[in-house]
């Protein structure tokens, strides 16, 4: 009987182990997730007001073109929005910080006048920019980059003066005119940055845009360029009327800081092959010749060697590094920059200088890293990553980074299944980071904009730019160097928590308005509390919008807003349109 009895308490005591066993398993499993959702780092509140704006998987919008109805924005509940009204017709083409009557206010030296002058607060538009009467959405590419509704870009001059050119891994295009060289290298996997002035070919840029190129206005005139340094593989002027003899060779310096070691500068038309050409151009030979002169000097300082004249184009290159151009200080002296940051560009001026190369351990290494050939450029380590010369930022938390954006934008062609199908063409990325968004999306249908903000802590277009994507410099509390209409879909991750006390959320967002297409879509992720507020803006803007949980789950703070733009068009002469 005793062995029995004992034998009966060892099973009990065998079960209620292995039950608390279980049941501790159990809790630390829930708990696990628990601190994993986010609701677990101290946002206490984030269940209740996730419940308040009703946050769903699926945003009932409807991201397809259509061009008609006013859409509805039932997701706003009773709060109360400020309507924005529409602006008046003739702001249609309205480029705030390329102001053509401000512009004209300023000195024509140097094309100064060009440059960006952004209006005052003061000065601010806050209604909503009207569409030209007729547009349409553009053709898809690559039909797009051959034929554009004339609706779109009313000008006779483009259609006249342009008529004449072949409609046509990162280049730069100066003085771009319409894109077609960007166009077409397009064919061959080369991403071309293209910038103009906006001049008396009216809407060039704009023009660019529609044809589905990448394209801002931007002049070479006494403000450095909008890019990091070591940034492109080529650059490129066809034609283009920059003096680059002038100013003591500052805009080829400003070139060669762009270009990266070993990388090419093409130059076609006058001068090159002017014995040829002086008298079609119109233009004495002598000034050909001395202008000739002076750019051969110039490349010769900077040690390009000259590759190539063929016809009307030359090309000269980059060398490596510093190793191999000996000499250079003893036959002509040359001021190097002192600037510790080279990256530091916006609303600089331009110096008569060059930056020093990266240091090289070999004269055949190339300074600051070799790149691989696209796209496997795309998915390697970029060399600014793995010298450690982006501050916070590893080779484990980029690849960390690259994963992450894969994962969101996973959730975000759940929530809009055309980003797949070639429905947006351009895509904008107002806060772009290390660029894994863009990286994540890519795809032979699209291109993206990558907007590293001069607020951001970190300098990070280097790195987006060793990727073998495209981008720029902006501050968003000033209008971006484009035309209305521009962009068929834009993301802003974490723009508004960044701008926070910086600039009013509403210029911000009537910025985001006036370069989104009509039926272009948004893609908002935030904060909840921040979203919350960009949600009640928004309300009055014309917008289709759906507040949407994380893809985690509705317990994470972080939350995504997506809108879709109504399509309407200008041409309502009622009084309420505003100045």
């Amino acid at each position: 009987m005793a062995i029995k009895s004992s034998s009966g308490e060892g099973r009990t005591r065998s079960s209620l182990t292995i039950i608390i066993v279980v049941g501790l398993c159990c809790f630390f499993y829930v708990l696990g997730a628990w601190q994993r959702s986010g609701f677990g780092k101290g946002d206490s509140i984030a269940l209740q007001v996730t419940q308040q704006t009703e946050c769903t998987i699926s945003p009932n919008l409807n991201f397809e073109t259509h061009h008609g109805g006013s859409g509805s924005l039932s997701d706003l509940g009773g709060s109360e929005v400020k309507t924005f009204e529409a602006c008046r017709d003739r702001y249609t083409d309205y480029t705030p910080c390329q102001d053509q009557k401000r512009a004209m206010t300023f000195p024509r030296d140097n094309m100064i006048y060009r440059e960006r002058h952004c209006p005052p607060d003061k000065e601010k538009l806050y209604c909503l920019i009207p569409a030209p009467k007729g547009y349409v959405a553009p053709f898809p590419w690559p039909k797009s980059r051959d034929y554009v509704p004339y609706a779109n870009v009313p000008y006779k001059s483009l259609t006249v003066e342009k008529a004449v050119q072949n409609w046509v891994q990162t280049a730069l295009d100066t003085g771009c005119g319409v894109a077609s060289w960007g166009a077409y290298l397009l064919k061959r996997n080369v991403l071309a940055m293209s910038f103009a002035p906006r001049d008396s070919h009216e809407a060039q840029v704009q023009f660019a845009l529609e044809r589905g190129v990448p394209a801002v206005i931007g002049v070479l005139g006494s403000i450095k360029l909008p890019y990091p340094s070591r940034a492109f593989d080529m650059a490129h002027c066809s034609r283009c009327l920059i003096p680059w003899g002038a100013n003591d060779g500052i805009y080829m310096m400003e070139v060669d800081r762009v270009l990266r070691p070993g990388g090419y500068w093409v130059l076609s038309g006058p001068p090159i092959n002017w014995k040829s050409n002086h008298q079609a151009w119109q233009r004495p030979k002598e000034d050909l010749s001395e202008e000739q002169r002076k750019i051969e000097e110039i490349a010769k300082l900077l040690c390009w060697e000259k590759v190539s004249e063929k016809g009307e184009i030359a090309i000269w290159r980059k060398r490596i590094n510093a190793e191999s151009c000996p000499g250079r200080q003893d036959e002509t002296p040359i001021n190097v920059c002192k600037a510790t940051n080279p990256d530091d560009v916006w609303y600089k001026k331009m110096e008569s200088c060059v930056n020093q190369y990266p240091e090289v351990s070999s004269a055949d290494e190339v300074a600051g890293g070799e790149l691989k050939p696209f796209p496997q450029r795309l998915k390697a380590i970029p060399p600014r990553i793995a010298s450690g010369s982006v501050p916070d930022f590893s080779v484990k938390s980029y690849q960390e980074d690259v994963k992450l954006w894969q994962k969101h934008v996973r959730a975000y062609k759940k929530i809009n299944k055309l980003l797949d199908m070639g429905r947006y063409r351009n895509i904008m990325d107002m806060n772009a980071g290390l660029g894994s968004f863009a990286a994540a999306i890519e795809s032979p249908k699209l291109w993206v904009m990558n907007v590293v903000p001069t607020f951001a802590e970190m300098s990070t277009l280097g790195v987006i730019y060793e990727r073998g994507l495209i981008g720029i410099y902006h501050d968003w509390c000033e209008a971006f160097s484009t035309y209305p209409r521009t962009y068929d879909l834009i993301h802003a991750n974490g723009v508004f928590s960044l701008y926070r006390n910086k600039c009013k959320m509403e210029d911000i967002l009537l910025e985001m308005d006036r370069i989104l297409r009509p039926e272009g879509a948004v893609i908002f992720r935030d904060d909840v509390d921040v979203l919350i507020k960009v949600k009640k803006i928004v309300g009055g803007m014309r917008w289709n919008i759906k507040l949407v949980d994380h893809e985690d789950g509705p317990l994470v703070p972080e939350k995504i807003l997506v809108a879709v733009k109504q399509y309407w068009v200008g041409g309502n002469k009622s009084k309420k349109g505003k100045q």
